[in-house]
């Protein structure tokens, strides 16, 4: 793609992310126009201006940043495994992160114990879908993406044993963080940070993911040390699957539906995949997770039912688009 064209395209999603941000601070019970913004950026105690700057604002940008952690977490894993099925989700790291996450929430444990174990959870489950399809010969994308899905499942049937042996008052909370929930925003910051981090570290190695997209021996043969490679990719997407998982919970079909879309739209040149999926993700959840808290207003309804509604359609669309 032409630089000017990328420009544009970055320019046009840093756009839309700005629009979606004055969206999701207006939108409420409590309506907030333009000045009510600039007072809460101004540090104003008018009701309006504390309603942006102490509840909507944490919300939106933890959402948006998680939203961009699992659109960068599904792109690297995509090119690992040369595979667009592949994302958090559906190879059990959000499972893992989950799993992890609730059994601190269950004994009672308060942060950061539930970020660590969030990471923890994730990499482990990361080093056991590979080890599990390695077996005793090299591993193939398709076997470790079905390895993959098998994980899941035991995640799954982990976090459901765990539910049941919730207590009552605990378990409506449990229930709805793990479909997604950005009310909380405990550390807004610190998601924005991992997302930005994450993007400053893997965007010099895009030469070499775009090497490795089009397979480990072509890659090997022109002097990328794949299995270093290799390594970064599982620390890295383990690391940023596990900070959204901590800080919104299990959300599904980002990681897989956007980097897929943007690789239709614009090519598999991880110089500009990985900057756009971070933004083009941040757009989805934050939008996702404004219609929740206000469609069915006052209930708020899971952020992770949302981009599930948004996800299977256009997932569906996408496979539909290809076989044409």
């Amino acid at each position: 793609m032409p630089r000017t064209r990328a420009l544009v395209l970055l320019c046009t999603l840093a756009a839309l992310a700005l629009l979606v941000f004055a969206w999701a601070l207006a939108a409420g019970e409590v309506q907030a126009d333009a000045t009510s913004m600039w007072q809460a950026l101004a540090g104003g105690d008018a009701m309006g201006a504390a309603v942006v700057r102490e509840l909507r604002w944490p919300r939106a940008l933890t959402a948006f940043s998680c939203g961009g952690l699992l659109a960068l977490a599904g792109a690297l894993m995509q090119v690992l495994l040369r595979n667009p099925l592949a994302d958090p989700y559906v190879l059990g790291v959000s499972g893992g992160a989950a799993l992890a996450a609730l059994a601190c929430l269950l004994l009672g444990l308060s942060a950061p114990w539930p970020d660590l174990a969030a990471f923890g959870g994730a990499f482990a489950a990361m080093c056991l879908v590979f080890g599990l399809a390695r077996g005793a010969g090299s591993w193939t994308p398709t076997r470790l993406l079905l390895t993959g899905v098998v994980v899941a499942a035991g995640c799954s049937a982990g976090v459901s044993l765990m539910l049941a042996l919730a207590p009552d008052r605990a378990l409506r909370g449990m229930l709805f963080w793990l479909m997604g929930d950005a009310s909380g925003a405990p550390r807004p910051y610190l998601a924005l940070g991992v997302l930005t981090l994450g993007l400053l570290v893997c965007l010099p190695f895009a030469r070499e993911l775009n090497l490795f997209a089009r397979g480990e021996r072509p890659a090997q043969a022109l002097g990328v040390n794949t299995a270093r490679l290799r390594r970064f990719i599982f620390l890295l997407a383990s690391l940023l699957t596990a900070v959204s998982v901590s800080a919104v919970g299990s959300v599904g079909f980002v990681g897989l539906v956007v980097p897929h879309l943007l690789r239709l739209a614009i090519g598999n040149d991880q110089r500009l995949l990985l900057p756009a999926a971070a933004l083009a993700g941040g757009v989805l959840l934050l939008a996702a997770d404004t219609l929740a808290r206000t469609v069915a207003s006052p209930l708020q309804l899971p952020v992770g039912v949302l981009t599930a509604l948004i996800g299977v359609p256009l997932f569906l669309w996408l496979l539909g688009r290809q076989a044409r």
